[in-house]
């Protein structure tokens, strides 16, 4: 009784967690590279956790997109929905295996589909036909070059007036710290200048007037009689300049100190009472205070340095102002040399821009290691039994075979010969190898293709994708062509690039010849190299 109970609550339980996953496809007949939709529904418990897979590939199918899961509420459960993009581009009949869904940290299992891939027909009967277009002519490098050469000279020209203006601009603030005065009448007399030039009181600004004319009196005061002209009032610099003058003996008038007082009273009534004088009579104040100075400057008495301390004072002066323009002259130069060269080489990259092609001039001067490759020297050289000769821009490098190869696919041959340059890492990779084997074998070269796919695998490749044709030489020698992308994946650097690659096969009296070039996708140099490498192929027959 026991037993029977176990066998109905195993089935029970069987049964209700098979019925939480359901699957179905959109259509099961599609032709080549349409897109499949599968999808799988589960209906779990709120709490219940969920994980759908996030494989790249369910059997021989790529997964080209993966949707967001879809939430259903129903009553007290809920419906997971989740698609997946499908596709294959080969025709075949193909089966879409279990795919694993993780519910509760317990495996449940979709159900598989056979689904169909078809050829896409062309009838050639029915389909128009079209003669082969003429060769169109490309437009000539030279058309147009005036205006490459007027884009460089404006170029050029606004170089050179941008370092005017930044020159012209850099030496302003210069000029200002140059001032140096070698006497306080000199400084005096300097700034009066300036502030007649600064138009104050014909602007209307007469405080501000006022305020600079008498603080250049009181300045030159302080510095040229050593009192504290500019801390004291109006009354207290008076009687302070008549008691230096009665003690030094400075012959000051008296009515000198009075034209300075009144300006000095005047000067105080617009700026405290605002007091707005006269036009004539801001002028007189004005030729009070400059009579002032240089009757002060007369006044005091004279100090006969030695010569000969003078004579060398004056010429220390006068060396640090030859250095000092010899130091300007020096940046000048540099400045103007510089000038010169950066717009030359401007003007050159833009020629060599305009004449080659901006993507020409960035590999150059990048030394993009594809079109070095392209513009070395090439090799042409003879490889392997029966030989292939083809020329590359590497002599290639001989590779043991075993190292390629399981032990099994080695132990049917009776001799391979393989020689390589580069890796699936690197931007190029070409192989070339030959095969004889043991017993006479039909060669197919889907097998072979298949078995070159599976080994690249190994290594890192992912998403390998390709077509084949057949394939003539040209010198009545035919075989089968394959070309398409994968994804190189570097485990180690932990990067990944997309390449494109090409193979040709030959089979000849049991034996097989194999060419291999792989490039980045998207390497115009590479595609370059390829082509060459496969034009220049030759092969020889087997003795």
């Amino acid at each position: 009784m026991k037993f029977k109970l176990y066998i109905l609550f195993f089935l029970l339980t069987t049964s209700l967690f098979a019925q939480k996953v359901t699957t179905s496809i959109d259509s099961t007949k599609k032709k080549i590279g349409a897109e499949f939709k599968l999808t799988i529904k589960t209906s779990v418990n709120k709490t219940d956790k969920v994980v759908f897979p996030k494989s790249k590939s369910f059997g021989a199918l790529e997964v080209i997109e993966s949707y967001k899961i879809d939430t259903i509420k129903s009553n007290d459960k809920y419906e997971l929905i989740k698609k997946y993009g499908l596709t294959q581009f080969d025709s075949g009949k193909y089966t879409i295996p279990r795919i694993p869904i993780i519910i509760n940290g317990k495996t449940a299992y979709s159900d598989s589909l056979k689904v169909e891939v078809s050829n896409v027909k062309v009838d050639t009967l029915k389909q128009k036909m079209f003669d082969v277009k003429d060769i169109a002519a490309a437009e000539s490098v030279s058309n147009g070059w005036w205006k490459y050469l007027l884009g460089i000279l404006a170029l050029v020209g606004l170089g050179f007036l941008g370092y005017y203006l930044f020159k012209k601009y850099y030496k302003k603030p210069e000029k200002v710290e140059e001032i140096i005065y070698t006497s306080p009448i000199e400084k005096a007399t300097s700034l009066l200048q300036q502030l007649e030039k600064k138009e104050l009181w014909q602007r209307g600004e007469v405080k501000s007037y006022y305020s600079e004319l008498t603080d250049i009196a009181r300045t030159y005061i302080e510095e040229e009689i050593h009192i504290p002209a500019m801390e004291s009032t109006t009354s207290e610099l008076i009687v302070s300049l008549r008691n230096v003058a009665k003690n030094k003996k400075l012959k000051l008038s008296k009515e000198t100190l009075e034209n300075l007082e009144k300006v000095l009273m005047q000067a105080d009534l617009v700026k405290f009472a605002k007091v707005k004088p006269l036009d004539f009579e801001i002028e007189e104040d004005k030729k009070r205070i400059t009579s002032t100075i240089v009757t002060i400057h007369k006044a005091i008495p004279e100090v006969v340095e030695d010569k000969d301390e003078l004579d060398d004072w004056n010429e220390q002066q006068k060396e640090k102002a030859r250095l000092k323009r010899l130091k300007k002259e020096r940046q000048k130069k540099f400045i103007y040399a510089g000038g010169l060269v950066a717009g030359l080489l401007i003007s050159t990259l833009l020629y060599l821009i305009a004449t080659k092609g901006f993507v020409d001039v960035k590999d150059t001067i990048l030394r993009n290691p594809s079109k070095i490759l392209l513009e070395n020297e090439w090799i042409k050289s003879d490889y392997g039994n029966p030989g292939v000769v083809v020329e590359t821009p590497e002599v290639l490098r001989r590779m043991d075979p075993k190292k390629a190869l399981s032990k099994d696919a080695f132990a049917i041959l009776k001799e391979m010969q393989m020689f390589s340059f580069g890796s699936l890492y690197e931007p190029l990779y070409v192989e070339v190898s030959t095969i004889k084997y043991k017993k006479e074998t039909d060669v197919n070269f889907d097998t072979v293709l298949e078995g070159i796919t599976k080994n690249w695998e190994k290594i890192g490749a992912q998403n390998i994708l390709f077509k084949q044709e057949d394939f003539n030489t040209g010198k009545g020698v035919t075989g089968a062509r394959a070309y398409g992308s994968m994804t190189v994946v570097d485990k180690e650097n932990d990067e990944s690039e997309k390449m494109y690659y090409e193979i040709l096969l030959f089979k000849q009296d049991g034996g097989l010849q194999q060419i291999i070039v792989s490039h980045r996708d998207g390497d115009q140099y590479g595609d370059a190299i390829l082509q060459r490498i496969i034009k220049s192929a030759e092969l020889k027959q087997a003795q």
